[in-house]
């Protein structure tokens, strides 16, 4: 297929590219009940009723919200670099935070804030005893870290019993090249190899993010049985596109990483991997597009930060708003104290809005119904137009 090529001055192209708004879904002559529709998705030995991962940042997940969401079919992801991970006091710190954030008219003073609590060392004693508690509550168990300290902090993520292992940054390369963390800015350390980093676990990887067919395909080569599309982006933050200029229009890159999917099943005579998408998903509407490109399943972040039981109160940022020289992101009011509804009705119901923020998998659902199709994977075929 010829890609769409465009001059956007002389003697420099670009290529045309989707946002999720851009696509909008065609139902076929047949329709079914919602009731004969499966919205579940199995990665490695574990199966989801609900294709959501969330955000791993600390506004989002404790311990306890990802048994919350674990229980109601989807997976919570803690953030092995955050404060679950530094500090004991996690909520107090989270409480002074959400302080700074809504008195200080200087959106500054809280990212510091926030730099200043991720400037703790890590203490993997904490972060073992929060996988613990979710281990322990029966649910599946998955942890973030980003490529530069999954060396380290792997081998105490396994004796704590995680059974997913999330290797997300920004941006994200089979072999991730950093200087060491001393004054000597000539040494560096050994690259993290992704491939025989993965072959050397017994748990499943989840690998990103990544923003085209080739990254797609090479992340896939890797091992990992899951990649991330995407980086995070949220309206009403600063995104990596504010910060560094790269911006990934996610209609476009679910495609190219769905792609590079089927290359890859060629290419291994059966091996599959999970696209999981994540930005720009902020409604099921959303969800229901990401899925149609290509997605088997998509990372929230500001939907379900809105929860009555997330940790931020109603505020949201990303886990690269913290970066201590670089921050991506900004603190996000996404909901007030009295508007704050449960995790079970932002997932499953019942819905009194009409934009689409509750009853997330319930519409999903009802999507699949409208356009015919009675799973995930079949859904992935459904026809797409672009609007404009």
């Amino acid at each position: 297929m010829v890609r769409d090529i465009v001059d956007i001055g002389m003697g420099r192209t670009a290529r045309r590219t989707f946002e999720l708004d851009d696509i909008s879904i065609i139902p076929s002559r047949r329709t079914r009940s919602s009731k004969d529709v499966s919205t579940a998705w199995q990665i490695d030995a574990y199966r989801f009723d609900a294709p959501i991962l969330s955000h791993p940042t600390d506004a989002l997940v404790s311990p306890s919200v990802a048994i919350e969401l674990g229980k109601l079919g989807a997976l919570g992801v803690i953030n092995g670099e955050g404060l679950w991970a530094r500090h004991r006091d996690v909520e107090s710190k989270i409480a002074e935070l959400i302080e700074v954030a809504t008195g200080d008219p200087d959106p500054t003073a809280a990212i510091r804030l926030l730099q200043q609590l991720h400037s703790a060392p890590l203490d993997t004693a904490l972060l073992a005893e929060a996988v613990g508690t979710v281990r322990d509550a029966g649910v599946t168990t998955a942890v973030r870290v980003s490529p530069q300290h999954a060396p380290e902090l792997t081998p105490a993520l396994l004796e704590a019993g995680i059974e997913l292992l999330v290797v997300h940054g920004t941006i994200i390369s089979a072999e991730h090249v950093s200087r060491a963390d001393t004054d000597d800015t000539t040494s560096a350390r050994e690259p993290l190899n992704l491939k025989t980093f993965i072959a050397d676990l017994d748990i499943p990887v989840i690998a990103g993010g990544v923003h085209d067919h080739r990254t797609a395909l090479h992340l896939m080569r890797t091992g990992a049985a899951g990649v991330i599309v995407g980086y995070g982006s949220a309206h009403g933050a600063t995104t990596t596109n504010e910060v560094l200029g790269i911006g990934v229009p996610m209609a476009t890159a679910i495609a190219d990483a769905a792609a590079a999917r089927r290359d890859y099943l060629d290419e291994t005579g059966g091996r599959y991997v999970h696209v999981i998408a994540d930005g720009d998903i902020h409604s099921s509407g959303a969800l229901a597009t990401a899925i149609a490109c290509g997605a088997d399943a998509a990372v929230l972040g500001t939907p379900l930060a809105a929860a009555a039981s997330a940790p931020g109160r109603g505020w949201y940022w990303p886990s690269a708003a913290a970066h201590p020289d670089t921050p991506r992101g900004a603190l996000l009011q996404v909901a007030t104290d009295e508007d704050r509804p449960t995790l079970e009705r932002i997932l499953n119901g019942p819905s009194d809005d009409p934009y689409g923020e509750l009853n997330l998998v319930g519409a999903l659902r009802r999507s699949m119904a409208k356009a015919g199709y009675s799973d995930l994977k079949e859904f992935q075929k459904v026809e797409l137009v672009a609007r404009g």
